[in-house]
């Protein structure tokens, strides 16, 4: 299979930005080092059956020790930016009180080496790993783990603010309260249902008084990674279509309209904790960018009707209860994933575009996320052609292309993932990297993809 040349990509604006994106809990490893605490994904991986090949984030790929190696692969990338998470447990190791010097020392050093090769941090605050002390309190369903939240923030700020180029208080708030709340697919595992919907605000809120304590210290760019998908419906069927509205509704305008409109979808607002009037006013503060995770669309049906295999955006493969309105539909005719997710690089446009429409003010977007999953390996020479990978990008990049000549103002674009890493509850069975990683010997050998990758951003610059 030939791979595209990444000279024929179409030409992105001038300043278009370029990264990769990982997280604290599936790459630092150290979990019990230098005084960082116990997280939710710590108590959750030592759950008999929850991580599909019963691994954890213990070591993960030991960018603790390795970050400056890391930070080298960065380099020779050529990367403007690059996503990275604080862990919070490892900067409060309960969740409140005093930082832990050797955390904040940690990220000091690695921001510090990162601008040394002039890539530029963007740190998102919150990337799943609660401290499991604020799990015990009741985590985002109890209200003061938001304001706690906005403490740690503030924490984190006074100390790196001055050499951060773009801030993110919450990954995918919709991920974290529907399968970690809602279900129990991912950590903490409460499995609530609708009970769950206080996650959904607490969150939220802890994204407003995130950007208020950021705004404080000064921030100049703050924006959010939420988790997006388009929703088909599996048929014209009316019920199907309505299982589907409601799907969109849940995954995507929970979380968007709150920050970008300022208001829950019709009904909602009664259904959520506190004074929400007066929250919203936080949960809406102005924003610099809105920052989107994208991987493919899903098709939705109405429950009870028999189906093939299905998969759920973000979410591995994914039971849904009986009660709820809708069930996953197969979606058929696209090239998949080694995880099974479906290839539609169409999607990417066609959530843009839908963005632009929903929100008339809306601000800049950034791809904070996009990326896929394949198993390709050092072949007998160590090289690892992961020439799908190359495809799937260069289909991607060429969708945001085309969303920017329809007008779209797309910022940048960051690829997850920098390393194959701990892949939440599919353990070490799924390589998103651009670098391959030996889970034995951690040693990290770039891959086709990742020589694709800085022969693309060097063309761009040409």
């Amino acid at each position: 299979m030939t791979p595209p040349d990444p000279r024929d990509l179409p030409r992105l604006p001038a300043g278009f930005e370029f990264g990769t994106s990982t997280a604290a809990y599936q790459i630092e490893g150290a979990a019990a080092e230098d005084g960082r605490g116990p997280s939710i994904w710590d108590t959750f991986c030592a759950r008999p059956g929850a991580i599909a090949d019963g691994s954890s984030g213990a070591v993960a790929t030991d960018h603790y020790h390795r970050y400056t190696e890391d930070v080298a692969l960065l380099r020779g990338l050529g990367a403007d930016g690059y996503r990275l998470s604080v862990a919070w447990p490892r900067v409060q190791p309960d969740g409140a009180g005093q930082a832990n010097p050797a955390g904040l020392d940690f990220y000091d050093r690695l921001i510090d080496a990162l601008l040394a090769a002039d890539v530029k941090p963007m740190v998102t605050l919150y990337h799943w790993d609660l401290p499991q002390a604020l799990e015990d309190a009741g985590g985002w369903l109890n209200r003061d783990t938001a304001e706690r939240f906005g403490a740690y923030t503030a924490l984190v700020a006074a100390r790196l603010g001055d050499r951060v180029r773009h801030w993110v208080p919450v990954n995918e708030p919709n991920v974290t309260a529907m399968l970690g709340y809602a279900l129990t697919a991912m950590a903490p595992g409460r499995g609530l249902s609708f009970d769950a919907l206080p996650a959904v605000h607490h969150q939220l809120l802890g994204h407003g008084l995130a950007v208020a304590a950021l705004r404080d210290a000064g921030a100049a760019s703050v924006g959010t990674a939420t988790n997006h998908t388009p929703v088909w419906a599996a048929s014209d069927d009316p019920a199907d279509v309505e299982a589907a509205a409601f799907y969109d509704l849940l995954w995507n305008r929970l979380v968007a309209d709150p920050i970008l409109l300022g208001a829950y979808p019709e009904g909602f607002a009664e259904l959520m904790p506190g004074p929400v009037a007066d929250d919203l006013k936080t949960i809406a503060a102005p924003l610099d960018f809105y920052g989107i995770n994208y991987y493919n669309p899903t098709a939705i049906q109405a429950p009870g009707k028999t189906s093939g295999p299905a998969t759920a955006t973000a979410a591995g493969h994914v039971e849904v209860p009986a009660e709820l309105p809708f069930q996953f539909a197969p979606m058929t005719g696209h090239p998949r994933t080694d995880f099974g997710w479906p290839i539609v690089p169409e999607g990417l446009h066609e959530l843009i575009t839908q963005l632009r429409e929903r929100y008339p003010d809306l601000p800049p977007l950034y791809v904070t996320e996009q990326g896929c999953s394949f198993a390709t390996g050092p072949d007998a020479d160590g090289v690892v052609d992961d020439v799908e990978r190359v495809r799937y990008y260069d289909a991607h990049l060429r969708q945001v292309a085309r969303a920017i000549e329809d007008g779209a103002d797309v910022r940048g674009y960051y690829a997850w993932s920098l390393l194959d890493n701990f892949e939440w509850a599919e353990g070490f069975t799924q390589r998103f990297g651009l670098v391959w990683v030996d889970y034995t010997t951690l040693e990290r050998t770039p891959k086709a993809s990742y020589r694709w990758f800085a022969e693309m951003v060097a063309a761009q610059r040409a």
